[in-house]
């Protein structure tokens, strides 16, 4: 079978479906590949690259699979011969227009768009995919707008504060602009409905917002549900509020299925200052933001520039390509299970069945819900077990005779024995004490990596092993080897303990 590399059709689309290094690994299944004239110039991609990989150029629609990233015109499906097989970004879920024109070929279309969030379909995931560059490609927008730091610095000729960035909606494209913006030096806040992600913009140096409303709870299909209208008013006095000190908004909000909720309103944005920006990452879909014009950038009266563009991804060519066509060769190796260049639809896969669109110019939109789920199950019931009794706390009696013992202890210790174990019994009660308040003093998580130091420490007795070995009795010389032996792992042991605990802490 032969797979087609399609070159886009829609006006300002840079990516191709497939690079030349995209088009190694289908070889690699079997297929021949051949690619329209052109498909990846705009990628940074020339048709001899692509012969280099081992692809020809020639028709792609006449191919047995045709790739695109956004759905092929009307003119590219007139060429594709009956029972073909057709991927790309067809939106079915809010093109309806495109799931009947579809209807009537005698192919079968696959979307990648509707690839399920459940764990093995990760590695297809395109969403993700084109939502983690656009996350980062915003920040790089909203940067180049803002005409300013992000960064805060302190120079001769005063100071200069960090930009402040808030990001609604803490998916994969809000974790990207965090980290992006962050990167840059800039004070990043975030919000989500779905608690479960505090954690993470926390890990990327983020502020984390919560709205506290009853109808906040996990995530049971990792999107962020719609929330009713008591969550909608807290989250709108938090918008209001933020919108009045951050410096650049990025919204990222999104329903599946749905249009884009409202989060920005008018009289937010006219609350901004001056020169502050505002990236809707949502604008394809409706907006996020009151006054975005789809694909385009608009200023308000007051200074506000609202960026609505939809080819966040697209900006970034080359990468997004990349990524894109990576996604697609997992699918294909996912319907080639032999690896011997045959396309198999397994009806039977929740994955395959949730992207095919047509199979065979018969509807199959929509597919039956795939259950998946993100939160955790519930542990089950457990019998409540009786408390074991507590221990009764000491006396005044009790604890003022154990001080007792432990004096008479000491001062029989000093009285009888050899005059040169008084200095070594005064340091080791002394190292009991001070062991006991530093040790008391530090943090919790940092008990694994200080046991392991404090170990390695003791491992000075190899030092005292050392001397002794070859110096006395055979059974000395034995006991010393031992002592060497045990007090050596305990060295390299807690140092190589010690590096991998602090490794957890280092950020690079």
């Amino acid at each position: 079978m032969i797979v087609g590399v399609l070159k886009e059709a829609r006006a300002g689309e840079s990516r191709v479906s497939s690079t030349p290094a995209t088009v190694e690994r289908i070889r690699a299944l079997g297929y021949g590949v051949v690619v329209d004239p052109g498909a990846g110039a705009a990628a940074g991609f020339p048709d001899s690259a692509y012969q280099a990989a081992g692809a020809t150029v020639g028709d792609a629609a006449a191919a047995d699979v045709v790739l695109g990233v956004n759905a092929p015109v009307p003119a590219q499906l007139d060429l594709v011969r009956p029972e073909a097989t057709v991927i790309a970004l067809f939106a079915p879920a809010f093109d309806p227009a495109m799931v009947q024109e579809l209807g009537g070929r005698p192919f079968t279309a696959l979307s990648m768009d509707a690839v399920p969030r459940i764990s093995r379909a990760q590695s297809m995931d395109v969403l993700s995919s084109m939502a983690n560059i656009a996350g980062y490609r915003a920040v790089i927008e909203a940067a180049h707008e803002f005409g300013r730091f992000f960064t805060g610095q302190v120079t001769a000729a005063g100071k200069v504060p960090p930009a402040k960035v808030l990001v609604a909606g803490a998916g994969v494209a809000g974790l990207a602009a965090i980290g992006a913006a962050g990167s840059l030096g800039a004070v990043v806040r975030a919000t989500d409905p779905r608690p479960e992600v505090a954690d993470q913009v926390r890990s990327l140096g983020g502020e984390y917002l919560p709205i506290e409303s009853p109808e906040v709870e996990v995530s049971a299909t990792g999107y962020a549900k719609e929330m009713g209208d008591g969550y909608r008013a807290r989250e709108a006095e938090l918008y209001a509020a933020q919108c009045r000190e951050v410096d650049i908004v990025i919204t990222t909000a999104l329903i599946p299925g749905r249009p884009a909720p409202r989060l920005i309103t008018a009289e937010m944005v006219a609350a901004m200052r001056p020169g502050s920006v505002i990236v809707d990452m949502a604008a394809a879909n409706g907006g996020n933001v009151e006054g975005t014009v789809k694909g385009g950038k608009t200023v308000t009266e007051n200074g506000v520039t609202i960026i609505g563009y939809t080819d966040l991804a697209g900006r970034l060519p080359a990468q997004a390509s990349q990524l894109y066509g990576t996604n697609l060769v997992n699918l294909l190796k996912l319907m080639t299970p032999g690896k011997d260049a045959r396309l198999v639809l397994d009806w039977d896969d929740p994955v395959q069945r949730s992207i095919t669109v047509v199979r065979r110019g018969e509807p199959a939109w929509p597919p039956p819900p795939v259950q998946v789920s993100a939160a955790p199950a519930p542990a089950p019931a457990r019998a409540v077990a009786e408390p074991a009794p507590k221990k009764a706390p000491a006396t005044a009696r009790q604890r003022f005779g154990g001080a007792a013992l432990g004096a008479l202890a000491l001062f029989l210790t000093a009285a009888f024995a050899p005059a040169a174990l008084l200095p070594h019994v005064t340091v080791f009660v002394l190292a009991i004490v001070i062991g006991y308040y530093v040790i008391g003093h530090v943090h919790h998580a940092l008990h694994t990596p200080l046991m392991s130091v404090t170990n390695a420490i003791s491992g000075i007795i190899v030092v005292g092993a050392i001397l002794q070995i070859g110096h006395a009795s055979t059974a000395v010389t034995v006991l010393s080897a031992v002592a060497i032996l045990l007090a050596s792992i305990n060295v390299f042991g807690g140092f190589a303990v010690t590096r991998r605990m602090l490794a957890m802490f280092n950020r690079s």
